[in-house]
């Protein structure tokens, strides 16, 4: 008797957790993609999918592309261009990312000649938020696309007057 309530509360406690990790999971529009071109030769297509968000006119989304390297203790940058694209017929946007993959930095001198692994990026691009567009990207194969959403301060502060 006292195994079965034990094992009655441990099975609605569950079910409690779980009805709750749902109600936080992040919503997501669903988007079609299928009118953007095909990747080129050499190249593939990505996307970036947003979840809904309470008010996404405050929220930016910054991207980055680039590729893990091994390197010194020299700041490094990838060479390359992003070229925004218009899809003709639709008013959508997508990206075109034109890079070799070469990296070029600064010439400090590393005493220790040591390397570590880093993420090196073309400059980066903050565009706004927008769950019910995908952000579509064409980009080397050999590099990759991240990004982090930028969330305003809460409280809105003033500039100094001189």
């Amino acid at each position: 008797m006292k195994f079965s309530k034990t094992l009655i509360t441990g099975l609605v406690m569950l079910a409690g957790v779980n009805a709750f990790a749902q109600k936080k999971a992040e919503k997501f529009e669903k988007l079609q993609i299928e009118m953007f071109p095909k990747a080129k030769e050499g190249f593939k297509q990505v996307y970036i999918q947003l979840p809904i968000a309470k008010n996404e006119n405050d929220l930016k989304v910054e991207f980055f592309v680039g590729a893990e390297k091994m390197l010194d203790c020299n700041k490094y940058f990838l060479m390359g261009d992003i070229k925004t694209q218009d899809l003709q017929g639709w008013g959508y946007n997508y990206y075109e990312v034109e890079s070799n993959g070469e990296a070029g930095g600064t010439l400090m001198a590393c005493p220790d000649q040591k390397k570590t692994k880093k993420f090196v990026t073309l400059k980066p691009e903050i565009v706004r938020y927008n769950s019910k567009l995908p952000l579509v990207f064409y980009v080397p194969k050999d590099l990759e696309v991240r990004y982090r959403i930028l969330r305003p301060d809460a409280k809105m502060k003033s500039a100094v007057q001189k």
